[in-house]
């Protein structure tokens, strides 16, 4: 094992409660790879933040979970109590720094720090030609997507850095590596929240935090309701494979989740500044440090060939 991992390792900080202790007896049988890690998924009250959320409490991690509507998160904490974890429920608009602050400081006095950030919140916003849209809801787009990235990463870093370790896990999506017409909106946030996440990597390496993004793939979500809604301002293509993903598409985010546990567990010790596919990419068996030599995963210009 690489001596700086493992000296990372030794000074992870575990979150010690009674509950943790009642949990890891209840769950005992299991190898669980997140026990006592202190996690902050955001979006959690449904879809792929839902699923995140789950998947890590069934790795013994505590979850606090942030959304918007009242009702979904009192949901999703019904669901982790199954698991054994009372969670922390925080309701706040990411794209609102107050109410992000004033969220996370709850979380912070509540655990004394966060070690796994789960950027998940995030909006589909208008369909169709730059022209036509609605350019504040445009915007609002880049103010959720993005900014709500920011915020929420900018708040929980300096617990991160003192304590030096972190992990932060923020969702990309369809467009941000590749055109998706009528989608200007959601695809450009997307694609700053990848750039994002490799800036940002490269500057809290020395603290021991990790960075990276995730690809979900197609998930049967809101945001399809809202494209088959739309009808005609989808391209035949977008329209073909939103049907294609209502009968054949994951409902539940669940191969987005499982990457977020993997990111945020030890297995990927030292991988940062990449996007990396629930779908596509073989990341239960990465190579964490042949990938670090190279810039696989990172979203880059390709430059002609010389003959």
């Amino acid at each position: 094992m690489n001596g700086t991992l493992g000296q990372r390792r030794a000074c992870w900080p575990l979150a010690r409660t009674s509950q943790h202790r009642i949990f890891a007896q209840v769950t005992k049988e299991r190898d669980m790879e997140l026990i006592g890690r202190r996690c902050l998924v955001t979006g959690g009250g449904r879809g792929i933040g839902r699923a995140t959320a789950l998947a890590l409490a069934r790795e013994g991690a505590h979850v606090a979970i942030l959304a918007r509507t009242g009702p979904e998160l009192d949901e999703t904490a019904t669901l982790l109590a199954d698991h054994g974890q009372a969670a922390l429920k925080l309701q706040a608009d990411v794209g609102r720094r107050e109410e992000v602050d004033a969220a996370i400081e709850r979380v912070l006095a509540a655990w004394g720090g966060v070690d796994v950030l789960v950027n998940n919140a995030g909006i589909q916003g208008p369909i169709g030609r730059v022209e036509e849209v609605d350019p504040d809801a445009w915007m609002q787009v880049v103010q959720v997507n993005l900014g709500g990235c920011f915020y929420c990463t900018r708040k929980v870093l300096p617990a991160m850095i003192a304590q030096h370790y972190g992990k932060i896990i923020n969702l990309s999506g369809g467009g941000a590596v590749g055109p998706r017409p009528f989608f200007s909106a959601y695809s450009a946030s997307k694609a700053a929240v990848v750039r994002f996440s490799e800036n940002l990597a490269g500057e809290v390496a020395e603290h021991g935090i990790d960075v990276n993004a995730i690809a979900p793939g197609a998930v049967n979500t809101r945001m399809l309701d809202q494209r088959l809604a739309a009808g005609a301002s989808l391209s035949a293509e977008e329209r073909e494979r939103d049907q294609r993903l209502l009968r054949e598409g994951d409902a539940t985010g669940e191969r987005a989740a499982a990457l977020a546990v993997y990111l945020a567990s030890a297995r990927s010790d030292g991988l940062t500044g990449r996007l990396l596919s629930a779908v596509w990419d073989p990341w239960e068996t990465f190579d964490v440090e042949a990938i670090m030599a190279t810039e696989t995963f990172a979203v880059r210009r390709v430059p002609p060939q010389e003959d």
